[in-house]
C-alpha cells in the first residue's frame, strides 16, 4: 500500500482554505483513478504545544506503480493544478510505503 499525504500548513485565512478545500479541492482530488481511500485530518495541536499545521490528507494507493499510473490521469493533473493555484505557498507532500514489521 502506498500513502500519499498532503501536510498543510495554517492558511492566513482559515474560512476560505476551508471553503476551497472542501467545496473544489477534496471532489477534485476524489476523482482520481486508482484512489482507495482519503482521509483528512484537521491539526489540533502537537504534544509540544502550538503547531505551524493545519490539515493533512492521506490518500492510499494499492502499489507504487498504481500511484504512477493515477498522478498520469486528467483528474491528477486537474487536483494538481489546483493544489498549486490555492495551497502552493502552504502544503509539503509526501509519498510512503506500508511496512509490515
Amino acid at each position: 500500500m502506498v500513502k500519499f499525504t498532503a501536510l498543510y500548513k495554517k492558511p492566513e485565512n482559515p474560512a476560505a482554505f476551508d471553503e476551497h478545500y472542501f467545496n473544489v479541492h477534496a471532489p477534485l482530488t476524489e476523482k482520481i483513478p486508482g484512489l482507495r481511500k482519503m482521509e483528512v485530518t484537521k491539526i489540533v495541536g502537537s504534544p509540544m504545544g502550538e503547531t505551524n499545521y493545519y490539515l493533512q490528507c492521506d490518500m492510499y494507493y494499492d502499489s507504487m506503480d498504481a500511484y504512477k499510473e493515477a498522478m498520469k490521469t486528467d483528474e491528477a493533473k486537474a487536483s494538481g493544478k489546483d493544489l498549486m493555484k490555492f495551497a502552493g505557498g502552504l502544503v509539503t507532500l509526501l509519498i510512503g510505503e506500508e511496512v509490515n514489521g
